[in-house]
């Protein structure tokens, strides 16, 4: 049975047919690609701009001159080397901390089948529904004083890290991979005298890694593009991460190397979406083993 197409192969096969399709299909892409490109492009040669001409109006969409010194300066000026540093040290803990608790309560949810694990999953799947901008404050109030702990966790990394664990849509991921995963495979692990620990640690985690890289992307970059919450928890500009750094010093830097400090600070995620966008697809879309 062949599949059904908005063109059917006999049409295509007309060199009409063949026209308005190349056409289309051109048109459509150029236009994403400038949607989607254009915005990048204007921030890497705005950084490259001198400052009279990145407040000329109209804009040029070339540089008449290129100056890459205002990436060096821009790095130099607001110490991109310091909040960089203090951004992957807080997007790498949330990535461990949410790799071990989020793989037990999905793991749990999914293969332990707790009592009310269901209404669990559903109340968990429930908080999506409400705005980030709503959790801020109750979220900010519980940093602020720890109940029972009674401390106060501003500008220090667990005001980053603790909130993020909290991640419902990638507990529900894992969950959803490791529902696929066949239960005879543990069931003959427990044959062989393993523990639930010693199953999830030998069996159900290395055929996971799919699944374990989408989290794991997913996690680095929600910290990275953070911006509200660390300007809130991290008033220490010592402590601050490279997005908030960045909006701290504003204000006193040439817009040039504003922008310049922009491009160089989305360019570890633009990059590790590009390495690892088939690690992406592939575990977004795993449901299950050949058997």
């Amino acid at each position: 049975m062949r599949p059904r197409t908005l063109i059917s192969p006999a049409q295509l096969g007309r060199r009409r047919g063949k026209i308005i399709y190349w056409t289309v299909f051109g048109v459509t892409t150029g236009l994403f690609t400038l949607v989607f490109l254009g915005p990048l492009y204007w921030m890497v040669t705005g950084g490259l701009k001198t400052t009279a001409e990145i407040v000329q109006s109209p804009p040029t969409l070339v540089p008449h001159s290129t100056h890459p010194e205002n990436y060096q300066d821009a790095w130099r000026v607001m110490d991109l080397a310091k909040l960089l540093f203090n951004t992957l040290y807080y997007a790498f803990g949330a990535l461990a901390f949410q790799l071990v608790l989020d793989v037990a309560a999905a793991y749990s949810l999914s293969k332990l089948r707790p009592v009310f694990g269901n209404v669990v999953l559903g109340m968990m799947l429930a908080t999506l529904m409400i705005p980030a901008t709503v959790l801020v404050v109750p979220q900010y109030l519980t940093v602020l004083d720890v109940p029972i702990f009674e401390r106060n966790l501003l500008n220090s990394p667990w005001a980053i890290w603790l909130p993020s664990v909290t991640n419902a849509f990638n507990i529900f991921l894992l969950k959803r991979f490791f529902d696929s995963i066949p239960q005879e495979l543990l069931d003959a692990a427990a044959i062989d005298g393993a523990s639930s620990a010693r199953t999830l640690r030998s069996v159900v985690l290395p055929i996971s890694r799919p699944i374990l890289g989408v989290v794991s992307i997913f996690a680095v970059v929600g910290v990275w593009k953070d911006f509200l919450w660390p300007m809130l928890t991290l008033p220490d500009p010592a402590k601050q991460t490279l997005n908030v750094g960045i909006y701290s010093l504003a204000n006193g830097v040439p817009q040039n190397q504003l922008i310049a400090a922009l491009t160089i600070a989305s360019v570890p995620t633009l990059l590790l979406f590009l390495l690892f966008q088939r690690n992406i697809m592939s575990g977004l879309t795993a449901g299950g083993l050949k058997g």
